[in-house]
Formats: C-alpha cells, structure tokens, sequence
C-alpha cells in the first residue's frame, strides 16, 4: 500500500501514517462495518476507507488500524464512538538468555 500525502491549507502535505483507532463496541452491527462507515466520514467515501483501512480488531479491544493524517486522526477523534486514536508503535522486548524470569 503506498503512502499518501493530503495537502492542506498553507500548502504543506501531511503524510499519512498508521494508527490504532479504539471504538465503543456496536451494538447491532457488525465491527468491519461499523469500523467503514466511521472511516468513511472522515476519508469522504467507502472505498478510501476500505483502502485506508488496515486491520479491524474484534476479540480483546474493538476498533481497527488505518493510514491517517494528523488532519484525519484529529477529525476522527470527534466521530461517535470512538475512545482513542493512537500511533502504531513497535517496541522491543528486553529479553533473551538469561533475562527470562
């Protein structure tokens, strides 16, 4: 998948980047939808959301991963039923020989 720019006022792009996106849990509603449609009205249609759209989390947390720009993280943070927007992270393990406990 490639990366997008969105340009914004004053010119400069904003590069869109992967995030956790945590939702209240629908009621009467299957997540993958749920998770679209709340794409959707930020991203302007169905299909940028299904081409933004990651991963969708189901079991332990529901929500989904997407590619965001700062604009849309914030945007999505105001959208009904959302908890959270976060930034993907990886982050090492310290362990290995000897460090297990």
């Amino acid at each position: 998948m490639a990366d997008r720019e969105v340009v914004v006022e004053g010119g400069e792009p904003s590069k869109a980047e992967v995030h956790i996106v945590y939702t209240e849990k629908p009621e009467g509603d299957e997540p993958e939808a749920f998770h679209l449609r709340t794409l959707a009205t930020v991203l302007g249609s169905e299909d940028a959301a299904k081409e933004s759209l990651l991963y969708v989390y189901k079991n332990a947390a529901t929500g989904f991963s997407a590619k965001l720009t700062p604009e849309q993280v914030a945007e999505l943070s105001n959208q009904p039923g959302v908890l959270q927007v976060v930034p993907n992270m990886k982050l090492q393990l310290h362990s290995g020989p000897g460090r297990l406990h």
